[in-house]
Order: structure tokens, then sequence, then C-alpha cells
């Protein structure tokens, strides 16, 4: 495979790196590199363990070794989704090994079917124990405590979780939540015993007490620049405490003060010292008292099984009896904070009850904590569990309190597929789920997930069918964690590949894949017969915009939405169900902070900023020009509507429509490089020479500060050179004097790394512009492109570039404030110039003009090289840290970090409500709205918010309530308005005074009373939006303003108008 050149990180695989790469925008290069030599043990290939070694396989470590002695039964196709029915009676982990190699290629996967003797386990860094009794667990526990092995212990059992994590006893975690330093501009520090430092009032600063920090770019108290890292103590939103600084230089302005990620030691205790002593990681704290009592319950099971050779039959309840006794037993032989006071006795007969069980959901959401605790543990990133986990989700069983208790009967094996749902559920919500018809907008690595679990869980396997829709093809980027996919799969449709994969998993389920997006633009084939078939929808997808459609439209049908999203480690869910919860768009997160015009155009002061502007740039050169020339020649009303645009837009317009069409027009590759080499020169020395003659560096403020300060960075113009490096200063060393005032990193030696302005090489920016840009503008013209460096520095050489004397009168707006109230004064004359210079419609045969969308992913179309380049020359421009690809590409791309293990968690508890559904549950605390940081880690749980109420007279409604109307009277005519305005005055005793229906405007009280009787409402409908009503159109959606009767304004619910 031919050397990526995305990332030049030392060491780290770069063909890895490429397959892996989401995954490496969540954990780093350097956990990356760590991950490649580590060796992974997963011993258990039942659901779980083949969930575990999915997901590390996915994450990119050295190899993978399965290892299972058992052979493949029945319960096990329940939630093992690398098995099939053929493969009954064969060894678990060598059937599984074909399928889970070829998740990652360049993972090597080994089956092993021996006993795991102690020098067997000397050859892996991490050991994962599934499906394993429990004095296995101590054995090998104590074995890799003592040998410097990392253990990760996982169970499932029905509705139950466990998970214990021992990485030795001493780990040093490098980061321990993964997120991003903060920094912060300053704007006083003062001379005290403890220094006060106080940032600009901008942002607040987002430090915490114990916080470590170090400084750059001070000016005055230089002693700070380049510290080691200081403690901090937070005093406001905007000021915090360092250390003395009463022997340093005067504060005189300016600074960036960077937060520094200290590594930290945790310390684990062997598992049997641990199962006397535990600490817990809560996953539920309505649950506070629960994971102490299923940390004896799991070790009564594990008796159970030691003394009858089987686990309590399901729901057997003499089984159940004697598992609340054995855990009585081993309850009084804690001696440690193991021991309760009372032991829950229903609680324990419950994990009895099911404990035979196999879930796929639970197995997805274990396995995916497990998965992550062994990327941690390989890494150092993220903070480990400390060191038990427990979870359950009892709240999908029957809402009926002893009403509604399973039998043996209900729950016995039959030799089928299903058998380890049914030992939980019984045989009647497979049945359930067979039926249900469920739509999945969504293919990507939630939809893969998701369907996976479909499959796994018998949905629409009967009468039922999944309809599956994805208008992307697969990338090879999409590898890493939309497992359904392989690399012969690239440029496949997403929905059709994944439905075929997830029929070779269970060959009964129903299911279809479509290549729509959900929009009001596939109402025709997503209409009122469509949902009204449905039984639910479950949301896959990557934007908010498309999440908030297809909620309204599950709001409109009235049917449940499984709601759920990921970033990076973080990961939620909601769950909406009809008359009972809120819906997704009842609540909204806050927009994304913008970046202000004036900041981008001539004041930036972070490497965002730069990127940004350098993808305003791409669009203002590749795509936009020439969009609007080839639209100048071959649409005959262009002209006229550019010159009612409003301000200065029109001459704009047509100015880059000339240059396009003339000035700019290349015809030659030479021309090419040329336009390049002057478009460097504009934008990296003349402009900035403006910039600093209207403002010069040493200019002040009506107020008299400097007016280069605070966030406003003072730039320096660039020279160009065909052989230039671009480094940036090298980091200012603290002087001698600060060293005893910082109170050293406790318990762990500390290296302050350089910034990455220091460290990372950023050669020969210059030409990478010029080429890039050079390639990009022959291809918009249709021309042939060169990486002939050489030839075009010949070509450089040559030209002659005319020396820029900065022009007075011009003028440059400090904020966008001033910005906006500035009047544009347009040219007329200019104006009428450009309509008599620009080529008439009948050059349009002489021009080949293409629009160059931005493509991220492709490394040899120049789009990402132009970006790097146009970036950091900018923010060496600024004195700005720059950026290497890999980040660029992060910001540039706004790309969402993604990672197996939070997705395959997520979705599993996805599938938990979905369960809760298909039975009908109809309480609001029985679902469950989750959020998860596995980083941290964190998990929250809680109960749907309720639908808010509202009230008119003594009506009470929500958002799922609505006025139904018929518009076909029984006489089998329409309604006009004037009857549609009194039935709501005879029925509802309500008084209409403005009618909707989306944007146009129906009706309001001021209309003339004429008009109200002749008109029927689709006619109306027809005239004011001037749109024709579909065949598929049921109804209309009108929006009403009312009155009550005593003339008030009331809020009422929305018109469903039935028209068919």
């Amino acid at each position: 495979m031919k050397p990526n050149a995305e990332l030049q990180h030392p060491g780290l695989r770069a063909d890895v790196v490429l397959y892996s790469l989401l995954h490496s925008y969540v954990l780093g290069h350097d956990a990356m590199k760590r991950m490649q030599s580590s060796n992974i043990l997963v011993s258990g290939l039942r659901g779980l363990g083949v969930e575990i070694a999915k997901n590390v396989i996915l994450g990119g470590v050295k190899s993978v070794t399965l290892h299972d002695q058992g052979q493949a039964e029945w319960r096990d196709l329940s939630s093992q989704f690398y098995l099939r029915e053929e493969d009954l009676g064969m060894n678990r982990a060598e059937v599984s090994r074909i399928r889970l190699a070829e998740l990652n290629s360049y993972v090597p996967v080994v089956a092993y079917t021996g006993v795991l003797i102690d020098d067997y386990l000397t050859q892996f860094q991490v050991v994962v124990l599934t499906n394993s009794s429990l004095e296995e667990q101590q054995r090998v526990g104590d074995f890799c405590h003592s040998n410097g092995i990392k253990l990760v212990i996982a169970d499932t059992r029905g509705l139950f979780g466990q998970l214990f994590c021992d990485f030795g006893e001493e780990m040093l975690v490098i980061d321990t939540n993964g997120e991003q330093p903060l920094s912060a501009m300053i704007s006083m520090i003062t001379k005290d015993a403890s220094g006060v430092v106080t940032c600009l009032d901008e942002a607040r600063h987002g430090f915490e007490s114990g916080d470590f920090v170090t400084f750059t770019e001070v000016q005055g108290m230089t002693e700070l620049n380049g510290c080691q890292p200081v403690e901090i103590k937070t005093l406001g939103p905007y000021t915090f405490s360092i250390c003395d600084t009463t022997g340093f230089s005067d504060y005189v302005r300016g600074g960036i003060v960077s937060q520094v990620k200290m590594p930290q030691k945790v310390v684990f205790k062997p598992l049997t010292v641990s199962m006397a002593e535990p600490e817990f990681v809560m996953t539920d704290f309505a649950k506070f008292e629960r994971p102490g009592q299923l940390h004896l319950g799991f070790q009564a099971l594990h008796s159970y099984q030691r003394k009858h050779n089987r686990l309590p039959k399901p729901w057997c309840q003499a089984d159940g009896e004697e598992l609340v006794s054995l855990a009585k037993e081993v309850n009084s032989g804690q001696t440690g904070s193991a021991k309760v006071d009372e032991l829950d006795d229903k609680l324990i007969k419950k994990l009895a009850f099911v404990s035979a069980g196999d879930l796929a959901p639970l197995n997805a959401f274990i396995g995916g904590l497990a998965a992550q605790e062994v990327l941690k543990a390989c890494t150092g990133k993220f903070m480990p569990i400390m060191q038990w986990l427990y979870f359950d989700a009892l709240e999908c069983l029957s809402e009926e309190e002893g009403g509604a208790m399973l039998t043996e009967e209900d729950c016995a094996p039959r030799n089928s597929r299903y058998d380890g749902q049914i030992a939980v559920f019984g045989s009647q919500l497979q049945e359930e789920l067979a039926k249900q018809r469920y739509f999945l907008v969504g293919a990507g690595a939630i939809g893969c997930e998701l369907l996976k679990n479909f499959a796994m869980i018998g949905l629409a396997s009967g009468e039922g069918e999944v309809i599956v829709t994805d208008m992307d093809t697969i990338e090879k980027s999409n590898l890493n964690r939309q497992f359904l996919f392989r690399p012969w799969d690239v440029t496949k449709m997403k929905s059709e590949t994944a439905a075929a994969a997830v029929k070779q998993m269970n060959p009964s389920i129903r299911i279809t894949g479509h290549q729509n997006r959900v929009g009001p633009d596939t109402e025709r084939v997503y209409d009122d017969d469509f949902f009204e078939s449905l039984h639910g929808v479950a949301n896959a997808l990557d934007n908010v915009d498309a999440r908030m459609y297809m909620d309204r439209r599950c709001v409109y049908y009235r049917k449940p939405l499984l709601e759920s999203g990921t970033l990076g480690t973080k990961g939620n869910v909601q769950v909406v169900i009809p008359f009972l919860t809120e819906s997704y768009s009842s609540s909204q997160d806050p927009p994304e902070k913008s970046i202000p015009i004036c900041t981008l155009k001539n004041f930036p002061n972070a490497i965002e900023h730069t990127l940004q502007w350098a993808r305003d740039e791409f669009e203002g050169l590749f795509k936009q020009p020439s969009e609007n020339a080839m639209q100048y020649l071959t649409d005959a009303k262009f002209l006229e509507r550019t010159l009612k645009l409003p301000g200065a837009q029109p001459l704009e317009v047509l100015e880059a429509v000339y240059k396009s069409l003339v000035t700019d027009c290349p015809h030659s590759w030479a021309d090419c490089v040329t336009w390049a080499r002057h478009h460097w020169q504009c934008q990296y020395s003349n402009n900035i020479c403006q910039l600093l003659h209207n403002f010069p560096p040493e200019q002040l403020t009506s107020s008299g500060a400097p007016f280069w300060s605070g966030p406003k960075r003072c730039p320096h113009p660039l020279e160009f050179s065909t052989s230039n490096v671009s480094p940036l200063p090298p980091v200012p060393v603290s002087p001698p004097c600060l060293r005893p005032c910082l109170p050293p990193c406790p318990r762990v030696s500390f290296r302050v790394s350089p910034p990455p302005c220091a460290r990372v090489s950023f050669r020969h920016l210059h030409m990478d512009y010029v080429m890039s840009g050079a390639n990009l503008f022959a291809q918009s013209y249709g021309m042939q492109g060169s990486t002939d460096r050489v030839g075009v520095a010949k070509i450089l050489d040559s030209l002659s570039v005319p020396t820029f004397v900065p022009r007075s009168g011009v003028k440059i707006h400090v904020s966008d404030q001033e910005l906006q109230s500035a009047n544009a004064n347009v040219d007329d004359n200019r104006l009428e110039e450009l309509k008599a210079l620009l080529p008439g419609p009948e050059a349009s045969s002489h021009f080949k003009l293409t629009a160059i969308d931005f493509e991220k992913d492709d490394d040899s179309n120049f789009h990402m090289d132009f970006i790097v380049a146009a970036s950091n020359l900018r923010a060496e421009n600024y004195h700005i840290p720059p950026a290497d690809r890999h980040k660029s590409k992060l910001i540039a791309g706004k790309i969402i970090p993604a990672i197996a293990t939070t997705t395959s968690a997520v979705v599993g508890l996805v599938c938990l409500e979905l369960i809760k559904i298909v039975q009908g549950h109809k309480k609001v605390e029985s679902f469950k709205n989750g959020f998860m940081n596995l980083a941290l880690p964190f998990f929250t749980f809680s109960e749907p918010i309720s639908a808010p109420s509202h009230k008119y007279y003594e009506i009470d409604w929500s958002l799922w309530d609505r006025f139904e109307v018929k518009g076909l009277q029984a006489n089998g005519e329409e309604m006009t308005l004037r009857q549609f305005l009194d039935y709501f005055k005879n029925e509802h005793q309500l008084e209409i005074t403005m009618l909707s229906q989306g944007v146009s405007m129906l009706y309001s009280f001021f209309m003339p009373a004429a008009k109200l009787k002749e008109r029927l409402m689709t006619e109306i409908v027809t005239k004011v939006s001037k749109k024709k009503l579909g065949k598929h159109v049921k109804a209309l959606v009108f929006e009403l303003c009312c009155n009550d009767l005593t003339d008030e304004d009331v809020e009422v619910p929305y018109v469903r108008y039935t028209i068919r």
C-alpha cells in the first residue's frame, strides 16, 4: 500500500492512521502509536466477547487473540452476530476469527482454544475475561497484577452487567478527560504572594482550581513565559491566582495562559482485594444502593454455577430463592466494605430469573465500555473505571408489578436463535418484535450498530420490515467504525450494503435499503401512507436540521422516535414517546459561536480563525466565481437578479464575474502559476502592509491603550521565496529565578513539551500555496495542472511582482458593529462599465468553468494542500502557532470525532428503549434518557421530560394534540373558508383571527367578508402558496391565532385538515 502523507508522525503507520482516522481524532497520535504495540487477549466469544473484540480490532491494536473452549449453542445466536446457524457445535473462537479479521486488515487476529496457563498470558499487554468462572478470574487476576498485565473482566447476565478493571499497582494516565487544553488572553497580572491573573472579559477562562497552566507572550513580567506548569486557584470566571510574583518584573500587557494536561498516577487493587473492598462507578444515581447489592449477587451466581454446573433457570421461583440464600451466605462472609446491612431479596431474585438470558443490547453497552477500558489500558489516555461498574435495565421488564410474572414455560429454550432473549422476556415479546415496521434514517456508524442489534433481537423478522435510507456511498475512512462495511464495499451505497450485511447475521430480518435524503423533497416517497404504516422511527443522523425534520414528522404522525448521537467519547440517548414525553425539538443546544467577520478578515488570534479564513478563501476563489460566471453566461436573468441585490453586492458579484471571464482568465499553466503567485502577494504581504499603514504597530486607541493588544495581534508581512522554510520563533525559556517559586507536580516528573509551533515542521509553505492554488485554478477552468515544482519555481523566478504602496483613505472596519453600520457606496458608473465590458452570452462556448466543491478526504486533489498552506501562512503573518494537516483537516473539514466504543454503548441503550416501546410501556418513569462520557468515565440517566401542558378553557393539550377537521363534508363538497371559521366558533367557541399554512398567510380578521364565503380551503392554499397540492397529500396543517369568548388571545393546537 502506498504510504499516506496524511499524518507525518514518527513511528505511526500512515496506512493504519488513514484507516483509523476518526479514532486518531479522539485518541491522538501518541495514543494510537501506543495501541499499535499492544497485544490483546479476549477470552470468551459469546455475544459480549465478540462485541469487545470487534471494538478493539476497529481501534487498531497490534494484535487480538480470541480464546474460547466452548462450542456455539442456540442461545449464543441471540447476540453473537458472527455466528450462523450452520456454526452450531463449532468452536466459537475459530468460527468468529475469520469474520472478525475482516474488520481491520492491519490487526492480526488469531484463535486459541487451549487452557489459559500463566506462560501463555505473558505475551499480552491486556487480558479481557468474559464468560469465565470466579476461580479463573481470581487466578488470572493475581497473575496479571503481579506481572504487569492489565486486566478487564466483563460479564452480562440478562438485564444485568458487570465490569472490573485492574491496570496494576501504578498506572500513569496521560490525559484524564480528553478535552482540548483551554487557553485565555490576559489583561492583567498583579505582583503578590499569590499573583492574580485577570483574563479578558470576552469569554470565561473555564479553568478550575487545581489546574496547571503556563504562559506565553507576556510583556513585562517575562519570567512567566515558558514557565513550568504552575497550579492555579480560581477566584472567579475571569480571574485566578498563581505563585508568588513579588520578585518578578512589572506586568506591562498581553500574554496567553494555556492549560497543561498533567499526568496522573492511579493505583489499582488486585481482584481478590477489590472484591472485599470495592470502589464503584455509578451508572444511575437513582439506583445508588444497587452496585453493592449486585456485587454480592454476581458472586452468588458464581456460587450457584459452581454448585449446579448451570445458571438458574429462567423465571424459576425455586432457583430464585436459592440464589437469595447463596447471596446471604456471601454477604455474611464479607469482612470489608462489600458487606451490606440488608440484602435486596427482590433484586437478587430478578437477577436469578434473567441470568440465563443473553441480550444483544446489553452486550453492546457493556461491550462498548469494556473495549474503551482496553484502549485506556493500552494508551494511558482517559481515566479508567475505578474499579467496578454495575448496570441493570430492569425497566425493560413488564410495568405490572407482580401481575405479569413470566413462567418457566414462557421462557424455556426452544432451540431458537432468540433463546437468549426469550429467557428474559418470554415468547410473546419475540412475536411482537417480528411484526414491527421501523424506519431507520442513516446507515453510518450509529445506523450500522442499530441494524446489527435489530437483526439480533429479531426486529422485523416476521411480518414486519426495516426500511433504512442513506444517500451516501462508503468511503475508506468509514471502515473504522461503520463495521458492516469492508474494503471491497468502498464506493457502494451504504444502505444497500448494510442491509445485505445484516441479512447474513439473521436471514429472517426483512429489510429494504433506500438512497433518499429525508426532507420536503421526498415527502412523495415518505408520505402519509408510509408513516402511518410504521411502528416507530430510529434516527442515525449527523446533523441537527435532519433530526428536527424527522422529529416534526414523528410528532405529526404520532410515532415513537429513538434519537441518539456521539461525539468522541461522549454519547447521548433520547426517547420520544407520543403523548408522554417532549419531542427532540422541545429543547435545543445553544447555537455554535460564530467567528466575527472582522476577526476573520483582519484580526485573527487563533488557528481556528485562520483555518476558517482559508475555507472562505477556497470557496471565494474556486467555487463561487465559477458558479457566478457560468450562471451569467447561461442564465438570461442572472444579471437582472444580481442588480437587485442589496448594498454593494451587485458590484462585488459583477467584478468577480469580470475577473473570471476577462482579467484573470488563464490561457496556459504559466498563467495559473502567475495568478497564484500574485494572489499570494496580495494576501500575505500587500493586505498586511495596508493594515499596518492604517493601524501602525504603535497605534493607540482613543482611550490611550495600545491598539494592537488583547485579542488583536500585530501582524507582519511575509516575503515570498521559492525555497522558504516557515519556522516560527523558538519558545522563550524562562529565567532561572522563576524555578524555585513554582511547586513541582506531585508524584510525577514533568518535562514541558514545546507548543506545536516549535515541533511541527512546515516546509516550503510558499511553494505549497502556489502549487495547490495554481492547480485548483487550472481545474476550475478545465485545464491540465502540474506537480513539477522545479518547473513552477522557474516560472516564479521569471516573474516580476510590482512593489506595493499602501493607499490612503482605505477604510478597514475594526468591529462587526462598525461594519454593519457602514453605508455601502455603490459606484453606478463602474456598474455600467462592467455591464459593457462583460462578454455576451454567445461567449459561453469559449468557457468551461467548473465550481470546485471542497473535499477533505482526497489527498490528491490539492484541497487540503491549499487549506493547510493558506491557513498556516496567515498564522505566520499573525504569529499564531500553526496546525499540522491532521488538525487542519479536523477543524476545516468540520469532522465530528467518532470512535466505535461509544457508538456501540449508545446503541445498546437505544435498543433497550426500543424493547420497552415494543412491550407497550406507558409510564414515563419506565423510559431512560442517557448521557455518557467514557473518558471520565461518567454516566447519567433520567426519565424523559414530560410533554409541556397547555390549556384553553378547561381543555389541556400538548404538542401531541391537534384539531382534526374533515375538509370534505357529508354532501361531498369541501369547506369554504367561512364554513371553516364557523366550525371553530360553533364547535370550540374559538374565533380565528389569523390562519396560516407553513409560511403562507391564508386569512386575517381584516379580510373582506365577501372573500370568506366563496373560496374553498384548498383553493386558498394553492393560490397563496403558488404551489399545487400533490396527489400524495392527504391532509394540510394549519396554524391558528384565536380569541376565546372573552376576546382574549389563547394558545391552541394546530389543525390537521383532511382533504382525502
